[in-house]
């Protein structure tokens, strides 16, 4: 037998196969549950050694391995120890430890079927949704720029959830002349977006740079109409911007209007690109397209509502605030998007997101 032959025989070897789901619950309810049956005769025999607070502990460790069906049967086992040690007089509990205990498998029943309804399965499915909101800020990474320009962005999420209804996608052609930027406000905020922001951004990703520039809010307002959900909608601002000339094209669709600082004049402009509806809204759209020139200098900036909107006040007046804002730190050089953020003081009761583009 030759070396080739015996190479790919090794790897075999090595490579052991991974048990079923259904064997590793069924193995895992056993171990779990022989522990606690052990835990009860410690209880019953030396209890200054084995309190009854283990049983929690080995519902805890349930909570962490077992899915809902296991779960439920060692809640039951532990639930019947307490059960045996009272009746047989073996031993007595008191009120709180009984209720404290019985709170704490309720806890747990709880969260393993709210676990289970998603399919998750066991404390290692957290890092799935950890690599899913990896997935998420990966996808709003700006590509490299030439040495005079630069992008300055932050995203915060509704009460500092991990996951946020707003996100950026960007892309820069083949030929690295053409950079664009789409910032999208997702319907609904932080958690219960974060799955949708996660799906658009994925298909937004694809469509960027893959038609012209155009074409973009035309092609994502079709694949949010496609999609058929409940909540559905969502507002988006896109910028291209040519790297070598400066020039800019802005089109937003439902979404709050670019500003423009010129360092030239010192002013302050609001880029009027109304008129075109949300995503996932109207069949046909109509989205109107602002051009301009990015000067040496100047600055653009995308913005979502959660930095403007305030619960009885004028989006008006927050546009107002925000350009202020930006003519104090930005145009003075004096920060960026997170000291923006910061002087605007929008509450955390909604996802907010600022990007920057500048042209040095």
């Amino acid at each position: 037998m030759s070396l080739l032959d015996a190479a790919p025989r090794r790897r075999r070897r090595r490579a052991r196969p991974r048990r079923p789901p259904a064997i590793r619950q069924t193995t895992a309810g056993i171990a779990l549950s022989g522990l606690a049956l052990l835990a009860g005769v410690g209880i019953a025999l030396h209890r200054d050694w084995v309190p009854a607070s283990v049983l929690l502990l080995i519902v805890l460790l349930g909570v962490f391995v077992l899915r809902l069906r296991a779960m439920v049967v060692l809640c039951l086992i532990v639930i019947g120890l307490f059960t045996t040690l009272m009746l047989s007089g073996v031993s007595q509990f008191n009120v709180g430890t009984l209720t404290v205990h019985l709170l704490g498998i309720g806890a747990g029943l709880a969260f393993v079927r709210s676990r289970d309804r998603l399919g998750l399965q066991g404390a290692t499915s957290d890092l799935m949704l950890v690599d899913l909101r990896d997935r998420l800020v990966a996808h709003g990474r700006i590509p490299a720029l030439p040495t005079r320009w630069r992008v300055d962005s932050v995203v915060r999420s509704a009460y500092g959830e991990a996951f946020s209804g707003d996100f950026v996608v960007a892309s820069r052609s083949r030929n690295g002349l053409l950079l664009e930027i789409v910032l999208v406000d997702v319907s609904g905020k932080g958690q219960e977006a974060g799955v949708r922001s996660l799906l658009l951004s994925g298909a937004f990703g694809g469509l960027l740079g893959a038609m012209p520039r155009e074409a973009f809010l035309p092609a994502a307002n079709s694949y949010l109409l496609g999609q058929d959900w409940p909540e559905g909608f969502a507002t988006a601002v896109h910028l291209a911007v040519r790297l070598d000339t400066g020039e800019f094209w802005v089109s937003t669709a439902g979404h709050p209007p670019a500003i423009q600082l010129h360092a030239g004049s010192g002013r302050i402009e609001l880029i009027d690109t109304s008129g075109g509806p949300a995503l996932g809204v109207v069949l046909a759209p109509v989205f109107s397209v602002h051009s301009g020139v990015m000067q040496s200098g100047d600055t653009l900036m995308l913005y979502t509502d959660g930095l403007v909107e305030a619960p009885g006040a004028d989006v008006e007046l927050g546009i107002d605030r925000l350009m202020g804002e930006a003519e104090r730190v930005v145009a003075t050089r004096t920060g960026g998007a997170e000291a923006v953020l910061a002087g605007v003081r929008a509450g955390d009761s909604d996802d907010r997101a600022l990007i920057l583009v500048h042209h040095d």
